[in-house]
């Protein structure tokens, strides 16, 4: 039955959001995720003792993105080069060359497969499976299975004695990085799992004790909301190449959670944009600087890279002008880049809302940090919004209509 009262939209106080959201704790699972003891998880997978040198994760969406964003921030940093056990590839897309692409990349006969599907009947991930089954050989010695215990894909790996991993039913797929879909990954490529759920229990207790950053994130959230029909775009402007994935996840994190219809039947949503500087500046930011003001800006920093390579001091001919910039720092270099960019932005475009982001530096702790922080943001602006922010009809719907095409 259609529901055709209309609710006012009241723009509630702060205390009541955030006992709304606290009262969300009870239903949606991500925001226990950072407070799992993970030490039978850890000791499960020491046990498996897989040898291989490579890892093919088999998913989409939120079954990969989370996983991807945190590899991408941290594999080339020095430490962890000479510390990783194994390589992460990232099958996805059912495109056929990319597909093959990647395949040509792996040591086949020395690569894991680990499938990731929460419902456990994704088409692109299903197919992708079958077909790497078919050009190699996968069993219990080299697979792994990480869905809902009542799946389908776990039939599979029950009837098949292959080591399943779950994926709790109340955590959605956008929010389950920090579930056994990033944690599984992560631990056997030998990143340091516990720190990624300290950085994001960082956040959790700092917003929910009501520390520093209560205030901040209900004010941002709250700035979403009230202004969403003047900056209707969202968009993040990370200053590193090791955030590209993180800008993906948060595309996907942002439009699915909140491009809903709101509880008086009215289209809401934020249109999330993740731009890499300094790459962007070149492209995006003129748009920024003279285009329409309907834009909210969040600029990410990284405090310290740990790499002191330089700018080499020699002098091109031709080029004697540009000597100013001889035995600079990379990390230096960025960073002014950064600082450029905002101060040109908030000097031509003072109506629009612009905050910084500045992490410490290139770590699990830092990267956990990140993604709680912006799966709570996305929170509170769907409470502001009025709408379910775990629900994903609109994609839900071209599943089945892309079924019925397949069964013809």
């Amino acid at each position: 039955m259609k529901n055709n009262l209309y609710y006012p939209q009241v723009s509630l106080s702060d205390e009541e959001i955030f006992s709304e959201i606290k009262k969300e704790r009870e239903s949606i699972g991500y925001y226990s995720l950072p407070h799992v003891d993970i030490t039978d998880l850890k000791i499960r997978l020491d046990n498996l003792n897989f040898t291989q040198k490579q890892i093919a994760i088999i998913g989409i969406g939120g079954s990969t993105l989370g996983t991807y964003a945190i590899y991408n921030f941290m594999k080339y940093n020095k430490q962890h080069s000479k510390t990783l056990k194994k390589e992460l590839f990232f099958f996805e897309s059912t495109d056929p060359v990319n597909l093959n692409g990647t395949i040509s990349q792996l040591n086949i006969e020395d690569t894991l497969f680990i499938v990731i599907s929460k419902s456990g009947t994704t088409i692109e991930t299903i197919s992708i499976f079958k077909y790497l089954m078919s050009i190699t050989k996968i069993d219990k010695s080299n697979l792994l299975v990480i869905t809902e215990h009542d799946s389908k894909l776990n039939s599979f790996a029950l009837a098949n004695d292959i080591n399943s991993f779950e994926i709790p039913k109340d955590v959605g797929g956008r929010f389950s990085v920090l579930s056994n879909v990033g944690l599984v990954p992560l631990y056997l490529a030998g990143f340091n799992i516990d720190d990624l759920l300290k950085g994001a229990k960082k956040i959790s207790t700092s917003f929910f004790e009501q520390h520093e950053l209560y205030d901040h994130l209900m004010k941002k959230s709250r700035t979403y909301y009230e202004f969403k029909d003047v900056y209707n775009v969202n968009a993040i402007f990370s200053y590193s190449q090791l955030l590209e994935g993180f800008n993906k996840w948060y595309v996907q994190l942002w439009g699915e959670s909140l491009g809903k219809i709101d509880i008086n039947n009215t289209n809401q949503g934020l249109t999330p944009i993740g731009l890499l500087g300094p790459v962007d500046q070149h492209s995006f930011l003129q748009l920024i600087v003279e285009g329409k003001s309907d834009k909210t800006l969040t600029f990410i920093k990284i405090k310290d890279f740990k790499d002191d390579t330089k700018i080499a001091p020699i002098t091109l001919a031709g080029l004697e002008d540009l000597d100013y910039i001889n035995n600079l720092n990379f990390k230096e270099l960025i960073n002014q880049q950064a600082d450029a960019t905002i101060a040109s932005v908030k000097e031509c475009k003072k109506d629009i809302p612009i905050d910084i982001i500045e992490i410490d530096n290139i770590s699990e702790y830092e990267i956990g940090k990140l993604l709680f922080y912006y799966e709570l943001l996305t929170s509170i602006v769907g409470r502001f919004l009025r709408i379910n922010t775990y629900d994903q009809p609109g994609v839900e719907g071209g599943k089945i209509i892309l079924k019925d095409m397949l069964k013809k």
